[in-house]
């Protein structure tokens, strides 16, 4: 059965006449019955009768205009369904934040307050592979080579928390080096930070002495505010609205920072919505750095 046989049969069932069904469906009368015909032998069941002039449904009939109603209904419904679903999708912005969350957390409500009708789908996956935009971290200060993409670099610098009552905690700044003996609390392992941090810490002379270490940042921030030990807290992924019980210390040397990227994939380029707030976030960092150099 195809399914074009299918809908001129509801037709035909709607109307009971194959002349004015064949004129409503703008097809010629010999074609449409000649349809109605292979669908009958297709079934091998009759699926009307002749009634005077017109025609009527037999109990076949009957059942398959029953069983098609359903059916045509919502395959007629899916044009709509998918527009709808393209007009949500240009209205969704799909934000896979890795890095720096505090900060974009904030350019979010910033943006949204103008732009009411836009919707944000939050993702936290390093192996996601349908977001529009990308926040994430790296090591080195270079900029991804895949030229089909498209990012914006910025720097985040790392501080060093330690609790309100550590002795160090009325120093301007410090060095790692004089930390080589503390307690260090720490994210786990498998975080970009923790990889960074350590490469710092060896790059001050030591392998960090880790008593804690957690998957949870709030975790990370509550030990350490609890006075068990100090740690490196990221900047703009953190934020610097530090818990009352902690000071954060920024690091004198060696000088301790790690690359923020903005990603625009590919596949978003074309969106509007998509392009326009990745504009504003690349604007939103890049203002936030300016003012900080005043």
């Amino acid at each position: 059965m195809e399914l074009l046989q299918l809908e001129y049969f509801y037709a035909v069932a709607q109307n009971q006449h194959m002349t004015r069904t064949a004129e409503q469906l703008h097809i010629a009368q010999p074609s449409l019955t000649q349809s109605i015909r292979r669908l009958e032998k297709e079934l091998g069941v009759p699926l009307f009768y002749r009634s005077g002039r017109n025609i009527a449904l037999t109990t076949y009939g009957e059942a398959l205009q029953n069983a098609l109603t359903p059916v045509l209904k919502t395959l007629h419904q899916i044009p709509t369904q998918l527009q709808q679903m393209a007009l949500e999708r240009e209205k969704t912005i799909r934000l896979n934040v890795l890095a720096a969350s505090t900060l974009v957390t904030q350019a979010l409500i910033s943006y949204k307050k103008d732009h009411d009708g836009l919707h944000f789908r939050l993702i936290q996956n390093s192996q996601c592979e349908d977001a529009d935009i990308t926040v994430f971290t790296r090591e080195n200060f270079q900029i991804p080579t895949d030229t089909k993409e498209r990012y914006e670099l910025f720097k985040e610098r790392i501080f060093l928390a330690v609790p309100h009552n550590s002795p160090y905690a009325s120093e301007e700044s410090v060095r790692l080096q004089d930390f080589a003996h503390e307690d260090f609390i720490s994210l786990s392992g498998s975080r970009s930070i923790r990889t960074i941090c350590d490469r710092y810490c060896m790059q001050a002379g030591f392998v960090p002495h880790i008593i804690y270490e957690s998957d949870s940042p709030d975790t990370v921030k509550n030990l350490i505010a609890s006075g068990l030990g100090v740690g490196f807290w990221p900047h703009y992924t953190w934020g610097m609205d530090s818990m009352e019980q902690i000071r954060l210390l920024p690091i004198a040397e060696p000088t301790c920072q790690r690359a923020i990227i903005l990603q625009l994939h590919r596949h978003a380029r074309g969106q509007e919505a998509v392009c326009s707030f990745y504009a504003f976030l690349s604007r939103y960092l890049r203002q936030l750095k300016a003012a900080e150099q005043h």
